[in-house]
């Protein structure tokens, strides 16, 4: 590796940051027609033509959130490409052919409003589910708009609750009255751009003499509010999360603040006398000490006043930890995972028993998709890299078999699996530790073949096995090898698996995924002219480093929204907020390891590197384009293999609707197989 470049602001490509300036863009259709034109032609458009009918197909599950009496679903297809927010009954939705009650058309929105709007989601007020607070984003970006919209009359309300664009908390205190935090003008958000100032805002009342309820410092991630409306337990909770993975947490009762004692790094939830206290780090309470990765209840009014027992709910080890949960009105579903493999149990508040779920598939991933906090309901989905989505159905306190949760919806095949095995390995990697993998694989093939391994390594998100039928048909039916790698900086192995990765751990992430790389050739999946790897966001940075620090494992690599300029991520839209995560590049301390892996600070004209795509959105609001479009600059510079693509809508996702998600993934699958496979369009 190169030495680590010296700290400097000189950076002949920052107009590039110009979000929408006019030489910016203008270098951006420079490079994004090459680009089309080089990788478009046929086999282009039969992979966008496939990839368009999975994303549209009518047979998709569509997943649903209950509402009182009626359950709510989101769904694009191609008749509806912003998309319909529409609602049944589970009667109806239990039938092939549910009959759908369309509340909100987004396209007819966006036809009359003459607004690309991407739908950003619903608060409903409960329990009447009356009103609704409808956030809409031009073009999908993290920032929306706010209206209020009567459920009843199913029309948005003349002079009701409206925000302008901005990343904007909202949530109902009553029907006429709102907790939000939004951009209230000079001072009232935080340097990462979000809120931070939440106030009291009442029907009727300018938003400018709105009361503050709370505020925090410049230098918080984002302050919010949320309250919860279950009759009996009613509750205002405030929070100023004073960086990415620490936060303080209040009740707001009769006008004063009455902390949470917990770590600031722990997370904490409420469901009526319960509160659940999830913990990052070990926690010495009183004579005892609480692992890392515990999930701990009590009694929610003894906590408050000091007098609670703490009880253990779940205790990690060495091959397990805790993945999610969600309450019924009286049990809690917990979501374990076994060396990544989904295990469900089902625990009985206060004395904390527990009962398996039964009849879930093994070597799964099952997640919660909605439980009835105010009933007995839970909806569990299972899926396997070569095993379409199940979703069951069940009530929670009776008989916990495999009969208590039927199967009511099945995903449909989009390719042919029955020549594809799924295998588990493990690499160790530069320090010893034993990093695993999943590998996708085809039993028939001879010989090493085109593989594309998968990582994001970073704010403790776990990488699970799942059904994709993109890359279903786009890549394993076209003879390739998927494979994904569990690296450190994820939470597969619980908070460990990524707190030892922060900062200035931030090199295993790399190592990690090196040696997985390393492993797949020893094993003969692969070679390395036929070894590609592709990541997003934080995966994206990941792609970055093993361009400029590792070149010689790949043969290409796919970098999507990624941060590369660590030099300056802190200061573009929202980066300020991962510097928990990075480490501070004005601190010189800090600068000094992340300037050793920072991408765009490495680029090199002396090795040769593998060819790059890179692709980014000009609405991400979230990651800065810039980051991608600097980088590339820098690797025409040094002579390097690159091509480039920028979406102009869609946002973090770098994509609007389903049309531009099967544009882009066929732009990287054809891009995939040129370059690994010996095969040409």
């Amino acid at each position: 590796m190169t030495d680590a470049p010296a700290q400097t602001d000189t950076d002949p490509y920052l107009w590039l940051e110009e979000v929408t300036g006019d030489d910016a863009l203008a270098w951006v259709r420079s490079h994004n027609e090459p680009t089309v034109a080089e990788l478009g032609g046929e086999r282009f458009e039969q992979m966008r033509s496939e990839a368009l009918e999975v994303l549209d197909t009518d047979t998709r599950i569509p997943y649903v959130l209950r509402r009182g009496d009626h359950l709510y679903n989101f769904w694009r297809d191609a008749d509806n490409p912003r998309g319909l927010w529409r609602r049944t009954t589970l009667e109806s939705y239990r039938s092939e052919k549910p009959d759908w009650d369309v509340v909100i058309d987004v396209d007819r929105l966006a036809a009359d409003d003459d607004v690309k709007w991407v739908w950003a989601g619903a608060a409903v007020i409960n329990p009447d589910h009356t009103l609704a607070l409808i956030s809409l984003s031009p073009g999908g970006s993290d920032a929306a708009v706010v209206r209020e919209f009567d459920m009843r009359t199913r029309e948005f309300v003349d002079g009701g609750f409206a925000l302008p664009e901005a990343k904007s908390q909202i949530t109902w205190e009553d029907e006429n009255t709102v907790l939000v935090g939004t951009d209230f003008g000079e001072g009232s958000l935080t340097e990462s751009g979000y809120p931070r100032v939440v106030k009291r805002w009442r029907r009727g009342q300018p938003l400018a003499d709105a009361e503050t309820v709370f505020s925090g410092a410049p230098t918080d991630v984002v302050v919010a509010a949320s309250v919860d409306r279950t009759v009996g337990f009613e509750r205002t909770l405030v929070s100023r999360a004073l960086d990415f993975f620490n936060e303080e947490v209040y009740e707001l009762r009769a006008g004063e603040l009455i902390r949470f004692d917990v770590p600031t790094d722990s997370s904490i939830s409420v469901h009526r006398d319960w509160l659940l206290i999830e913990l990052r780090t070990d926690w010495f309470h009183g004579v005892d000490r609480y692992v890392a990765g515990s999930l701990l209840a009590a009694d929610y009014d003894e906590f408050l006043a000091g007098t609670a027992e703490l009880r253990v709910v779940f205790t990690p080890d060495e091959h397990t930890c805790l993945n999610h949960y969600a309450w019924t009105r009286d049990r809690l579903v917990v979501v374990t995972l076994a060396d990544v493999a989904s295990h469900v149990e089902v625990f009985t508040p206060g004395a904390w028993t527990s009962e398996p779920v039964t009849g879930l598939p093994d070597n799964t991933n099952t997640v919660i998709v909605t439980a009835d906090d105010l009933g007995d309901e839970i909806f569990l989905d299972s899926s396997g890299f070569d095993t379409p989505s199940r979703l069951r159905h069940g009530a929670v306190s009776g008989a916990l078999g495999s009969e208590a949760f039927s199967v009511i919806k099945r995903a449909p095949s989009f390719f042919d699996a029955a020549d594809l095995e799924v295998s588990q390995y493990f690499a160790t990697s530069d320090d010893g530790t034993a990093i695993p993998y999943f590998v996708v694989g085809h039993r028939h093939r001879q010989g090493p073949g085109p593989t594309l391994l998968g990582g994001y390594g970073g704010f403790e998100v776990a990488r699970t096995p799942g059904y994709d039928g993109v890359l279903g048909r786009l890549w394993l039916a076209r003879g390739g090898t998927y494979v994904l790698a569990n690296i450190r900086g994820g939470g597969e192995y619980g908070p460990g698996w990524h707190t030892q990765a922060m900062r200035a751990g931030r090199h295993l992430v790399a190592e990690d995924f090196a040696a997985v790389a390393k492993d797949l050739v020893a094993r003969e999946v692969t070679t390395v002219e036929q070894l590609g790897a592709q990541g997003g966001s934080n995966g994206g940075l990941l792609m970055g480093i093993m361009l400029t620090q590792y070149p010689e494992l790949f043969g290409a690599l796919v970098c999507s929204v990624p941060l590369l300029d660590m030099r300056r991520f802190h200061l573009l839209l929202a980066g300020a907020s991962w510097v928990a995560e990075y480490g501070n590049p004005d601190d010189p301390e800090d600068w000094e390891f992340i300037s050793k892996y920072s991408p765009y600070q490495h680029v090199s004209d002396d090795r040769r590197y593998p060819p790059v795509l890179i692709t980014t959105s000009t609405r991400d609001d979230r990651v800065h384009p810039g980051h991608a479009r600097k980088m590339t600059a820098a690797l025409e510079a040094a002579g390097q293999p690159v091509r480039y693509y920028e979406n102009i809508e869609g946002g973090h996702a770098g994509a609007a609707d389903n049309a531009q998600t099967a544009f882009r993934a066929a732009l990287v699958y054809e891009f995939l197989l040129r370059t690994l496979s010996e095969e040409q369009s």
